[in-house]
């Protein structure tokens, strides 16, 4: 039985040429993901000195040559390890944490940096994504990976709009100040679609009308995939879109072989023609040992997907698990069976009451008053994956850091 049917996928065809295109959001992506244009646009939205200020930060940031040759350290085993650090929330809080790192002049720079947070119009459209991006990518050199939460209140016309490129109604109710979202009637959390609960019926198009436009507007080409539809149906849109890809969340729970298997079948039936998928990372669950997680490795190979990496959580903050919750030795494990894996930090793992899932859904006035808090909060994270980032080089691995620390 195929995934999808002729409507869903007529449907998706229609909403993704209503923008034009595979071929014109691909490009469009590429031209919005200049270091030019970004800066560009942020001096008109009011974000030029926040930019200044930022590449005045990163002037002081360490490398990591420097690291190495002081200890000496030689790589002597195969497998490589990814950095990544989630909570860049906006760019304040990334300007707060930037200049921590600044100060400390230690911290190497994750590669990934994940960001939780609603794609509100004023977040896509008033500056605060495009200039993140730029601090992030183009400035820092990382690789950043953002949200599409079906739940976000929206203009009513972001909805008529769907509806009048695929002919599918998508049911939605006031939010008040003008704003339309979509109900949620099961056991959902407020967020929307954190574990899939909401993405019900034919939401899924809400979900991939947001990335599109974000995509278009800041040129951001990364993001969250916590649910089952969304996956299916993004890897569908996106496999003419080839510089738009999705990381697999670690709320779809892949705890186990079985659902890596089964992830693994959705993304085979809809594989590029160079043989990789829109997906192009998978968070094992927390719950995962080393050796699961080897053998998921294991399965991936055998797969023949090309260009997936596995990731786990080497710390969570407080209100996703464990509080004394530590992957590393397996990591570690895992690294010298000569597996590559990303090294996710949601944490530093000294719990801080500011590290919290909830601390992701702040409204834009109390994230920003609460800036300062929180960019600390950040760079305890980022500290924390340089160290032990810098553990792992010393017994032989390499890790891939974000351009700045390279």
């Amino acid at each position: 039985m195929d995934y999808l049917s002729k409507k869903d996928m007529k449907a998706m065809d229609d909403l993704k040429a209503s923008y034009g295109g595979a071929e014109k959001i691909s490009k469009t992506i590429d031209e919005r993901k200049k270091l030019e244009y970004r800066k560009t646009e942020a001096e008109k939205k009011g974000f030029g000195d926040t930019l200044k200020q930022a590449e005045e930060f990163a002037k002081k940031f360490p490398k990591a040559d420097a690291f190495i040759k002081e200890n000496n350290v030689e790589f002597t085993k195969p497998a490589i390890a990814t950095s990544q650090v989630s909570a860049w929330q906006g760019y304040k809080v990334t300007l707060e944490c930037m200049k921590h790192i600044a100060q400390d002049g230690k911290v190497l720079l994750p590669l990934e940096m994940i960001s939780v947070m609603p794609l509100t119009e004023e977040y896509i459209y008033k500056g605060d994504l495009l200039s993140t991006l730029a601090m992030c990518e183009n400035v820092m050199g990382g690789d950043f990976c953002i949200t599409s939460f079906v739940s976000t209140p929206l203009p009513k016309e972001r909805f008529d709009n769907i509806e009048k490129a695929t002919g599918i109604k998508i049911e939605n109710v006031d939010a008040g100040d003008g704003l339309r979202v979509i109900p949620i009637k099961n056991m959902g959390t407020v967020f929307g679609n954190i574990c899939g609960v909401e993405v019900s019926n034919n939401n899924h198009l809400v979900y991939l009308d947001s990335v599109t436009r974000t995509a278009l507007e800041t040129g951001a080409n990364f993001f969250l995939n916590p649910s089952w539809s969304t996956i299916v149906t993004a890897c569908y849109y996106a496999k003419d879109i080839k510089n738009l890809s999705f990381k697999i969340s670690m709320f779809l729970s892949i705890q186990n072989t079985t659902m890596f298997r089964m992830l693994l079948k959705i993304m085979g039936e809809f594989l590029r023609e160079d043989g990789t998928s829109p997906i192009r990372e998978i968070n094992i669950g927390n719950a995962v040992d080393a050796e699961n997680f080897l053998e998921c490795n294991k399965i991936l190979k055998e797969s023949g997907i090309k260009g997936v990496s596995l990731t786990a959580h080497i710390r969570i903050n407080q209100d996703l698990g464990n509080a004394d919750f530590k992957w590393f030795d397996n990591a570690i494990k895992v690294l010298d069976c000569g597996c590559d894996m990303t090294m996710k930090y949601e944490s530093d793992g000294e719990c801080s009451t500011e590290d919290t899932i909830a601390s992701y859904f702040l409204s834009k006035e109390d994230r920003e008053a609460k800036a300062d808090v929180l960019g600390q909060v950040l760079y305890r994270k980022a500290w924390r994956c340089s160290e032990d980032a810098k553990a792992v080089m010393k017994l032989g691995h390499k890790v891939k850091f974000a351009k700045i620390s390279e």
